[in-house]
Order: C-alpha cells, then sequence, then structure tokens
C-alpha cells in the first residue's frame, strides 16, 4: 500500500512494525558488538540452555502482556509502549489518565491519538529527566541519600499508584474488591512474590478483574 493510501491506522501499524524491528535488532547488536570486540564468542551450548530456562517465562509474560495492555493503550501506544518499556508503572497511568481527562476509550481514534500522545510525551519527559539527573547526580548525592528523604523515596510508587487507584475504584468499588483482594491475599501469604513479580502479577489481575466482572455482570450486580 502507498503512503498517500494509508489510513491513520494503516501508518501507525506500517511504522510501529519497522520501529520495533529495528529496535530488536539494535538490541541485538549490542552483544554480537561486544562479542566481536572482546574476542568473546558466544558458547552456543550455554546460549542455548539460558534460552531454555528463561525464554518460556518471557514468551507467557510476552504474550499475556500483549493481550492485558493493548486495549487499554491502543496500538499506536502499545507500539511505542513496548519499545520503551516501563508500561505498568509509567506508560500506562500516563495514558489512562489522559484518555480519562478527555472522556475517550482507546478504541476509538481520539483515544489512539490521545494515548500515543500521552505515551511519546512521557517517554520524552523520562529522558529529559534521567539527562538532568545523570549530569546532576554527583552534586545532588549526598541531598538524595539524606535520612530525611529516605522515607520519601520508599513510598513513591506506592504513592503514585495510590492516587490512581482511588479514582478508578471510587468510579466502581464492586469490580474494585475482588482484584484488591486476590492481590493482597497472594502477596502476604505467597513470600516468594515481591516487585520482581509485578510483570507478571499485572496481567494475572487484569484477566481475573475481567472474569469476575464477566460473572458479576451476569448475575445482575454490575
Amino acid at each position: 500500500m502507498k503512503k498517500a493510501n494509508m489510513t491513520y491506522m494503516d501508518s501507525v501499524h506500517h511504522y510501529g512494525r519497522v520501529w520495533n524491528l529495528s529496535m530488536m535488532v539494535l538490541l541485538l547488536m549490542f552483544p554480537a558488538a561486544v562479542s566481536i570486540i572482546f574476542h568473546a564468542p558466544a558458547d552456543g551450548k550455554g546460549l542455548l540452555m539460558g534460552l531454555i530456562a528463561t525464554a518460556p517465562m518471557y514468551w507467557a509474560v510476552g504474550f499475556i502482556e500483549t493481550l492485558t495492555y493493548v486495549p487499554m493503550l491502543g496500538a499506536g501506544g502499545s507500539y511505542l509502549s513496548f519499545v520503551t518499556g516501563n508500561i505498568s508503572n509509567l506508560k500506562l497511568p500516563c495514558a489512562i489518565n489522559a484518555l480519562e481527562q478527555n472522556n475517550v476509550s482507546a478504541n476509538s481514534e481520539e483515544g489512539e491519538v490521545i494515548s500515543t500522545i500521552a505515551i511519546a510525551t512521557s517517554s520524552i519527559v523520562t529522558t529529559v529527566i534521567i539527562i538532568i539527573g545523570v549530569i546532576l547526580i554527583v552534586p545532588l548525592t549526598p541531598v538524595l541519600e539524606a535520612p530525611v528523604l529516605e522515607p520519601a523515596f520508599a513510598q513513591m510508587l506506592p504513592a503514585l499508584f495510590g492516587g490512581l487507584g482511588v479514582a478508578f475504584v471510587s468510579r466502581n468499588w464492586k469490580i474494585a474488591v475482588a482484584p484488591v483482594v486476590l492481590m493482597l491475599v497472594l502477596f502476604i501469604f505467597v513470600p516468594a512474590l515481591n516487585a520482581g513479580t509485578v510483570g507478571i502479577m499485572v496481567p494475572v489481575s487484569v484477566l481475573f478483574t475481567i472474569a469476575v466482572s464477566r460473572l458479576l455482570y451476569k448475575r445482575g450486580v454490575l
């Protein structure tokens, strides 16, 4: 299809695939370059054993995250989010907040545009903040490591998600009860679950919420 004849969604999918594949090649070039520069070729057997041990988990998580996040982020926002990362703790809250402020859904044309702009803006802001942080890290280290600020940094993410959570829970608390109870029970009684498992537990919670919502809807509760 010629570019002149592309619709907005056609262009989103076209450039989304191009940039995602380009990023994949770029990421694979780094270990290849390291191997060449330092004359340390990868051990084929060790690489295969490592892939067998880790790939199934990442395939499963990737599959679940795709089904979970794409309906909430839209096509353009999803392509951009999967390239830049930090979906659950940054991109998703930004996109949802922008959609809520404009009272549009992610699967509408307006939602597609707004979600993509919100995620792109968050990526740019994050990059700028990282650059500023790298420049100022040395002079600000004594301030950031001050004991008086340590409790504040420890509660930054809970405060962010708490604020977003209150807004959504207050809109339909009947749906929110089940996933909140599930996550509390799992994280309290399953010690193996920690911050490193958030990428897995978020999609699990979403799928569980969808199932419970469907059940409540069929029983006339919603």
